[in-house]
């Protein structure tokens, strides 16, 4: 998640008067994506699998962009199904680097399919990822963007337990952006309207 630095970006208001995190742009896509999926618990494995490939893409890029490509990525990658993208081949990877719907990373590509592999070959996926959180939402109060870390020891915890079952493109800044994404952190700041609505997750 693309996170501003600057304190004075406290919050911004949307067309609808909603005051919402500064990183919302008034892009209706990163809006819309802010106010229904951004920190909501999440314990579906398929949304979890994909929301973990698609921050591996986001590395070295905004998010809007992987928002913008998020249609063509499902239809690229067979709607994020591992079973499928566990027999990818170089082929594959070929094939998909002349895509320019998507993000045309070789390293990425590759990723995707060993990733998928490593999820595969978890007991529970589901309970792994949110191991790193103690199996419950951590609820945050920053009121500045400033106020959350990069890559806390929540993230750093979830990199090392990932990069040891296989799985790359899973740094701690990554994994941070991960447990967002997913609810796992929740870290809408406090004048968000999105804060009050979640700030007592329902127990899993």
């Amino acid at each position: 998640m693309d996170i501003p630095s600057s304190a004075s970006q406290t919050s911004v208001p949307g067309d609808d008067a909603a005051i919402r995190c500064a990183w919302c742009t008034d892009d209706p896509l990163y809006i819309h994506y802010h106010d229904h999926e951004w920190g909501v618990p999440s314990y579906d494995a398929g949304h979890l699998f994909e929301m973990l490939i698609l921050e591996g893409f986001q590395a070295g890029l905004s998010w809007i962009t992987i928002l913008r490509k998020r249609e063509a990525f499902r239809e690229a990658l067979a709607s994020f199904d591992p079973h499928v993208l566990a027999a990818t081949t170089p082929d594959w990877v070929a094939q998909h680097m002349q895509n320019p719907a998507i993000i045309r990373n070789r390293l990425k590509l590759q990723a995707t399919g060993k990733n998928a592999r490593a999820w595969l070959a978890l007991k529970d996926p589901v309970d792994l990822v949110w191991s790193a959180v103690g199996g419950q939402p951590q609820v945050h109060h920053y009121a500045h963007t400033t106020e959350i870390p990069t890559a806390g020891p929540e993230a750093q915890a979830l990199s090392k337990l990932l990069k040891r079952h296989g799985f790359t493109f899973v740094g701690p800044t990554i994994c941070q952006s991960y447990l967002q994404a997913i609810g796992a952190l929740m870290d809408h700041t406090t004048s968000c309207f999105r804060h009050a609505m979640l700030d007592t997750p329902p127990q899993r």
